[in-house]
């Protein structure tokens, strides 16, 4: 059973195909928004991926996160998400990223588990 308390870290080294400028979220070569919601996304999806069966898996429906500074080609960034609360299907997460000791985003995430060959069927 998934209990609060779980986390995971993911890791990104900066570079051009993860830029504002390269997926279009924006015209400068530095970290997109879009990126590191991914990023935290990840963390999320993985901190809880081993306590599930094969058949199941994790969806995200809601993110909501800060992006307080930029992050420069070559750069770490680190996020790291705690999952803070189960109820039922639904599981909540506090999602952070930072750039060596600095955050440079942080906010909360949805996700809910789903059965993988019901969830495709339904597209």
């Amino acid at each position: 059973m998934i209990q609060p308390g779980l986390t995971h870290t993911s890791i990104l080294k900066v570079e051009e195909q993860h830029t504002a400028a390269a997926i279009g979220s924006g015209d400068m070569q530095v970290l997109a928004t879009p990126i590191m919601l991914a990023l935290m996304e990840n963390a999320a999806m993985l901190a809880v991926d081993q306590e599930l069966s094969e058949d199941l898996t994790t969806v995200g429906s809601f993110i909501e996160s800060t992006h307080l500074r930029p992050s420069q080609l070559g750069a770490e960034v680190v996020a790291t998400a705690q999952l803070t609360a189960v109820d039922g299907r639904k599981l909540s997460f506090h999602v952070v990223a930072m750039q060596e000791d600095v955050v440079i985003g942080e906010g909360s995430h949805t996700r809910y588990i789903v059965n993988r060959e019901r969830f495709l069927a339904s597209l």
